[in-house]
């Protein structure tokens, strides 16, 4: 299983494959030689480790917070990705040396005696490149190519490990590695069993799980709330003690990971319903000063606000008694009120709520006349039909019927918009749920659709998410699905999911990180990412890396739209700060796991910033769509319809309309008359039931 360094191997296997380790490093005390030419060479096909021979430990990823980029540090072997390096050959018998992780190169800051070892980005300088030197026993001396000085370890006195660094060769055990080959991996670890809890209080639970099993071993778990990475802990732990909001209902979860990166499916879900710090029985104050102004069809109230003796969470507000929207925080005290009849006078009240659900007394009424015309964006709002299970992916046909998908029952239904009549004209073959929000996702047709009836589907399976094309004849799907495109990583959640066709006549696709980060940074793999296929399922020719990839670095896309200029528009889920919508450009790094929005090493060369970002509270945005010049933005827990006005590649005068008026909204797309559809999402969305959800199909007419 030890391969020489002068040994030169086929290719690996592609995409989505990794490595694990072959041999037993020298922290377990044992020191096996690798033999060495006298000209040492790597296959720069395959990842190794490179293990100091004095203290037996690897280099290694210390931080991200630099500006240039990470400091190095040897750490003993704890099967982190960051472990793995990759040669690249750069002529003459020298190479740069680039972490598997993060795609990134070692160079030096400076060329002075101690120089600071990092990484940053690919960018060719000399200061980057490094030349194998044999030394006795299997060692090699990895000596810079401008400054012939060896890569040493500065000071080896730290507990975690020691500062690496250029050194003079003296010829000193410190400069010299061993390259530990590492050989594929394929095989996640078996999913966490038995998930619980315990020891539940206002702010904190433990949450355990059986162990997992894996051909090599489990090196991580990692823990999530809804979809919301919380914390990862050794493949060792079988328990984590959680930090918990008071009055939250979450899903736990759990997934095992192993050195090579393999991630398993997820546990089944534990709900935890996080109990109040305090009993508060007390009621907000009413709030006062309501008043309602009109403009056109759509009502602005405003309001001062109330109090409360532990926290104002949020108001209510009353459209002729009935509840018609709301707005969360104390500090929120306007609603707008959209696509009401014309020339109608209603009346509004406003209540305030806290949060054990406590509700002040309703305001005083206030009254307002609307105006005679739509002076708004958003003129009326229409709901079509309902739905039992989740309407994920909608598409319009050319003689202005609409097919959406059934998420969980993994049907496919026409939808005749003058009469909400629903006809199931079939079911997608091998679609599977992921007890999450895997299933049937995005649908789409291209313009031709009448001289070549294609209906495209994204959907989830027991092993993998995957694009497929269906005929759909004679009013019904017919025959069998032609596969495009295989082997998109799914889990319980971050499975994208969006289609949509480019002016181009290429097919995009949105995939989810797979609920592992390290893959949307690896451009070889298809997950956390824009992708780009020709119809029948070929990569085209002008693709940035040969492959189906268009952009990476992205966490969960599921939102996807084209503007007048032919630019593609990508919305996408943040972890807990941001949410983010981004302009996407061809092999565009768009910086997960390292940047969430503008959060967290955002600065890197090469990263592509957002176009605009929202705090994860006031969004959670699926799909996306754009009428005219406008981009409008569909959201889950923001409950609430962004409407932005793309003006050069900004997204200004942002609007929100239909603020927990219908609840969570998941897809918004173009109707055939110039307005939009809608779908909501809002029970149901987080497991793969059958028909346990309660939702809408909405018809929107737009305005100015």
């Amino acid at each position: 299983m030890r391969d020489s360094l002068a040994t030169r191997q086929g290719a690996v296997p592609r995409s989505r494959r990794r490595a694990v380790w072959v041999v037993a490093l020298s922290v377990l005390g044992v020191v096996l030689p690798v033999p060495v030419a006298s000209a040492a060479t790597v296959d720069t096909t395959a990842s190794y480790v490179l293990v100091n021979r004095n203290s037996g430990k690897a280099l290694e990823v210390y931080g991200h917070s630099t500006a240039d980029g990470a400091r190095i540090s040897q750490r003993t072997r704890d099967n982190g990705a960051w472990q793995q390096w990759q040669f690249v050959d750069s002529g003459g018998g020298y190479y740069r040396v680039k972490s598997k992780h993060s795609n990134k190169v070692l160079t030096f800051l400076s060329t002075a005696d101690r120089a600071g070892l990092v990484q940053s980005t690919d960018t060719d300088r000399t200061g980057q490149q490094f030349r194998l030197a044999d030394s006795a026993g299997g060692y090699v001396r990895l000596l810079n190519r401008a400054s012939t000085k060896a890569v040493s370890v500065l000071d080896s006195s730290t507990a975690d490990g020691a500062r690496v660094g250029q050194l003079t060769d003296r010829g000193g055990t410190h400069q010299q590695w061993q390259l530990l080959r590492l050989t594929t991996d394929t095989t996640p670890p078996t999913v966490p069993a038995n998930p619980r809890t315990s020891n539940l209080t206002c702010t904190g639970v433990t949450f355990s799980w059986s162990a997992s099993t894996d051909d090599v071993a489990v090196a991580f778990y990692d823990i999530y709330h809804d979809g919301q990475l919380m914390t990862s802990v050794p493949g060792t732990a079988l328990s984590a003690n959680l930090t918990v909001a008071p009055g939250a209902t979450w899903g736990l979860y759990v997934n095992a990971r192993d050195a090579a990166g393999n991630v398993s499916q997820a546990s089944s879900t534990v709900t935890i319903t996080v109990p109040q710090c305090q009993a508060d029985t007390e009621a907000p104050t009413t709030p006062t000063d309501v008043t309602a102004t009109a403009s056109g069809n759509t009502v602005t109230v405003r309001w001062s606000p109330a109090t409360d003796n532990v926290g104002v969470t949020g108001y209510e507000v009353l459209r002729d008694g009935a509840v018609v929207g709301s707005t969360s925080g104390a500090a929120t005290t306007s609603f707008t009120d959209s696509g009401l009849a014309l020339e109608t006078r209603y009346q509004y009240q406003v209540r305030a709520r806290d949060a054990q659900a406590n509700r002040s007394a309703p305001s005083t009424a206030v009254a307002v006349t609307t105006g005679s015309s739509c002076a708004t964006a958003l003129c009326s709002v229409t709901k079509v039909t309902t739905e039992t299970d989740l309407p994920w992916g909608l598409t319009t046909l050319p003689d202005g019927q609409v097919l959406f998908g059934r998420r969980d029952a993994f049907e496919i239904v026409r939808l005749d918009p003058a009469t909400g009549a629903k006809t199931v004209v079939g079911r997608v073959p091998d679609a599977a749920g992921t007890d999450g929000e895997g299933g049937v996702l995005g649908i789409a047709v291209a313009t031709d659709f009448t001289a070549d009836p294609w209906l495209y589907v994204m959907h989830t399976t027991t092993t993998d998410n995957r694009v497929v094309r269906i005929r759909y004849t004679g009013g019904a799907l017919t025959g069998s699905p032609q596969v495009l495109l295989t082997g998109i990583p799914r889990n319980k959640y971050h499975n994208g999911g969006r289609l949509r066709f480019g002016p181009d006549g290429k097919l995009y696709i949105a995939t989810g990180d797979g609920q592992n980060s390290a893959w949307a940074q690896d451009r070889e793999n298809l997950a956390g990412k824009v992708l780009r296929i020709n119809r029948d399922g070929t990569v085209p020719t002008d693709n940035p890396f040969g492959s189906p990839v268009w952009s990476y670095g992205h966490r969960n896309p599921q939102g996807l739209a084209f503007d007048s200029q032919g630019r593609l528009w990508e919305q996408e889920f943040g972890n807990s700060v941001m949410d983010e919508t981004n302009l996407i450009v061809r092999g565009g790094n768009y910086g997960w796991p390292s940047c969430e929005g503008t959060t967290g090493s955002c600065a890197e060369p090469g990263f592509v910033a957002p176009k605009r970002t929202y705090p994860v509270a006031e969004a959670s945005c699926s799909g996306i769509a754009v009428v005219g010049d406008a981009l409008y933005i569909a959201c889950l827990r923001g409950a609430r319809l962004y409407r932005a006005e793309i003006s050069g590649d900004s997204l200004t005068n942002v609007q929100q309309y239909l603020t927990g008026t219908y609840g969570r909204l998941r897809t918004v797309e173009p109707s055939a008359d110039g307005g939009l559809w809608l779908t909501t999402s809002t029970r149901g969305d987080k497991d793969s039931i059958v028909n346990n959800s309660n939702e809408s199909i909405l018809k929107v007419q737009l305005g100015r």
